[in-house]
């Protein structure tokens, strides 16, 4: 069991005080009996030293950790304790501080560098990945990352930036190789970051490096420039094929419904045509029977009543006289001639043709 400084009650001794007793005793054997009272001026100057080894090591036990930051103490080279940000105490001389950023976003380029007037080399032995079916891409991307364990980020790793790269550099290898040429250059992009992302990160946890990925993005991939022509007449034509497919579909997409509205429309004409002529027919059968059941009543009256109706049918616009045929022979033929001359008046409910 370790001393618990937690603890104040456990029965284990602190090993901070043990260190503190044992350098007493060994400043004890070094200098006479007396102590440093025997080493120090005597009047105004002993207290000035005083004052000033007092303020030296009240300045030495004072620490603040900045609002971005997290403080790790180490004791003899031992990481101790974490510490939040605000002011907090140490042990002077004994103990040291670290204060690395956590709220910051590190960057780490893989596949290319970055000079300081901003230029972008690419870096062949990290860029060029061979993929699932045998064809080689340069591929350049970065990966943010944030510090999550303070301690584990300090002192697991000896250097994490190359450690990320390597391991980034890894994960992305192994991604593009289950991958085909066709996905790397065009939809697969969004797939090949989250799975590279995925990968890295349990990488990264298995070292316990204490870091998160917060992000991948690739910069290019473009295929080496030895037949960087020929790939991209390839990829002008798929993308040519799928401007040819997308036009088609959106002409499918228009004619067909426009299509099946008209066929609804007709097939509605059809039936309400139908529903029309069933109807008139339905009455035309009724008045037919109607005029059946009359005409087995009176035969001779409903004979001359159709034949009347449909003499008006075919002859709208003649003048017609009606003679009975009992008294027909005692009648003067008369022929109306200065009637004939004039057109017959129209029915009162018949309009004009135009």
């Amino acid at each position: 069991m370790v001393w618990d400084p937690k603890d104040p009650w456990s029965k284990r001794s602190d090993p901070l005080e043990d260190a503190l007793k044992q350098a007493q005793s060994q400043f004890k054997n070094i200098f006479p009996p007396g102590g440093l009272n025997n080493l120090l001026p005597s009047g105004g100057a002993r207290n000035l030293i005083l004052v000033a080894l007092f303020i030296f090591l009240a300045w030495q036990s004072v620490f603040i950790v900045a609002p971005d930051e997290e403080g790790v103490v180490k004791r003899f080279g031992t990481p101790v304790r974490t510490v939040e940000p605000g002011p907090h105490f140490k042990v002077p001389v004994i103990e040291s501080v670290l204060q690395p950023k956590v709220a910051k976003l590190h960057r780490v380029e893989v596949g290319f560098r970055t000079s300081q007037q901003g230029r972008q080399q690419m870096v062949p032995q990290e860029a060029l990945m061979l993929t699932g079916d045998m064809n080689i891409l340069a591929i350049e991307f970065i990966v943010q990352y944030k510090i999550k364990e303070s301690s584990e980020y300090l002192f697991n790793v000896a250097d994490i930036h190359e450690t990320i790269g390597k391991a980034a550099e890894a994960s992305m290898r192994e991604v593009v190789g289950k991958s085909k040429i066709d996905e790397a250059l065009t939809t697969g992009k969004a797939d090949l970051q989250q799975s590279m992302m995925v990968l890295l990160q349990s990488i990264l946890d298995d070292y316990h490096a204490g870091v998160q990925v917060a992000a991948v993005q690739l910069q290019d991939v473009d295929p080496p420039e030895a037949v960087a022509a020929a790939f991209k007449d390839v990829t002008n034509a798929k993308e040519d094929r799928e401007k040819l497919i997308n036009q088609a579909q959106g002409y499918r997409n228009d004619i067909i419904p426009r299509a099946k509205g008209e066929a609804a429309e007709l097939v509605n004409r059809a039936k309400g045509f139908a529903q029309a002529r069933l109807n008139r027919s339905q009455g035309e059968a009724n008045r037919f029977l109607a005029t059946l059941k009359e005409y087995s009543q009176a035969k001779d009256i409903i004979s001359k009543r159709i034949y009347i109706e449909t003499m008006e049918e075919i002859l709208p616009n003649v003048e017609k006289v009606i003679i009975d045929g009992k008294g027909g022979d005692r009648l003067l033929p008369y022929l109306p001639l200065d009637r004939l001359s004039k057109p017959a008046p129209k029915p009162a409910h018949e309009e004009p043709t135009p």
